[in-house]
């Protein structure tokens, strides 16, 4: 019989997911023979799946579940409270908690690119991991525009709205195709770049240029157009393989109850890129 941890990530649809990779990799820092699947919820079933979800030992959410758990769970941490979003479940003498490490893995990628958190930060979209991009611009006390679509408009007045409430944080909001220039942070929250679509930029060339540094949340294809912009400008930039490593490891960490070295995280990280 295998004593193996299981440790899983729901979501809806899930396709394909670097998760059980990294996990993997992770597991074999700390010597541990765990298991690492993944767990395709559909929403609707999402409320008598959680039962079943109790025999792993913590898993990870993802879209569309990162607020519809909430409900069933025993308690939230500070971030998750305050992002109204959950990726890490831990289970803790019988206890359902629910955490946020993607703020983690977004503050580190940062980090170790030497990307400040500061001044006029525009953030591409206004759902999903923008909502977490926004709330921590506003702690680190940045003057937050938003860029989206007309057809999210409403959308993101409604999240200035809730910035304003429970920060007292004002935001701005502007059209992707009509942005502005000279940010000291971009930050992309949309899908626009995302494999297959690899052609694709959320914003102007000359708004990309024109900043201090960009921070892309995608990790397929690697370098994104819009890194490739900020690349051949020469500004600082990071894309999302490192956020999402170490929203990763720091799941294990909550799980767990021990801290991975950081030039071992490190390492995960460029043999990932090298692989993918």
């Amino acid at each position: 019989m295998s004593n193996n941890k299981k440790y899983g990530l729901i979501g809806f649809p899930l396709g394909h997911s670097l998760s059980p990779v990294i996990h993997k990799e992770l597991f074999a820092l700390t010597g541990e023979k765990g298991d690492y699947e993944l767990i395709e919820i559909e929403p609707e079933k999402l409320k008598n799946s959680f039962e079943n979800l109790k025999k792993l030992d913590g898993f990870n959410v993802t879209i569309p579940h990162k607020t519809n758990i909430i409900p069933f769970l025993d308690a939230l941490s500070t971030k998750a409270e305050l992002f109204g979003s959950v990726n890490t479940v831990e289970f803790n003498n019988g206890k359902a908690i629910g955490h946020n490490t993607d703020c983690i893995g977004f503050l580190k990628a940062l980090e170790t690119a030497g990307i400040e958190l500061k001044g006029r930060v525009l953030i591409c979209g206004c759902g999903g991991v923008s909502r977490m991009f926004a709330f921590e611009s506003a702690l680190a006390g940045a003057e937050i525009t938003f860029a989206i679509r007309k057809s999210s408009l409403e959308k993101c007045k409604l999240l200035c709205e809730e910035l304003r409430e429970k920060l007292k944080a004002e935001s701005k909001i502007v059209f992707l195709d009509n942005a502005g220039e000279n940010y000291d942070l971009i930050i992309n929250g949309t899908p626009s770049g995302m494999y297959p679509n690899v052609e694709n930029c959320p914003l102007k060339r000359k708004t990309v240029e024109s900043s201090k540094a960009v921070f892309d949340s995608i990790y397929n294809p690697y370098e994104t157009v819009l890194l490739k912009y900020a690349r051949q400008a020469n500004i600082k930039y990071q894309n999302g393989l490192s956020m999402l490593v170490w929203q990763a490891a720091k799941a294990q960490e909550i799980w767990k109850g021990f801290q991975f070295e950081e030039e071992k995280v490190e390492e995960v990280i460029k043999k990932l890129k090298i692989d993918n």
